[in-house]
């Protein structure tokens, strides 16, 4: 399977399950939403105190798990992480990517100031995969 090809097939969906790697080896599975940029980068919001976010700071290595509703297509992309810095302040870099991200799961929110105000709070920051390979069984074209 080609990675443009997974991409393709997981962007619509913009759900799935991230798979962290545990201390002790385990994997963690979370579900998420995420968006996939046109450079193939995907992104998810993220809290600092989370289990996730402590296995990805620890070990970069990720699987993303996308299946279509009908359960028997899926594809699973391995990536590459980088997490941004804690949103530290309503104006800040990670807060306006957080503000993009949105956007483009959600949509406009009704205050911005408050979105912002929260991201902070919740010490939100932003894991950017970089997609490695892929594999996974895709929909048989007709």
């Amino acid at each position: 399977m080609e990675l443009n090809d997974a991409l393709a097939y997981a962007q619509p969906i913009k759900r799935g399950v991230l798979a962290t790697a545990k201390a002790d080896g385990r994997p963690q599975l979370s579900n998420i939403m995420f968006t996939i940029a046109e450079d193939g980068l995907i992104r998810i919001s993220v809290t600092a105190s989370r289990a996730k976010t402590a296995n990805m700071a620890r070990d970069p290595r990720v699987s993303l798990h996308v299946t279509a509703p009908n359960f028997w297509s899926y594809v699973v992309i391995e990536a590459d992480v980088t997490l941004t810095p804690v949103a530290a302040d309503p104006s800040d870099a990670t807060v306006d990517e957080l503000v993009e991200l949105y956007r483009q799961m959600q949509g406009e929110h009704a205050d911005w100031a408050e979105y912002r105000a929260a991201m902070v709070a919740d010490q939100r920051l932003v894991a950017r995969l970089t997609p490695t390979r892929c594999y996974g069984s895709l929909p048989q074209q007709a």
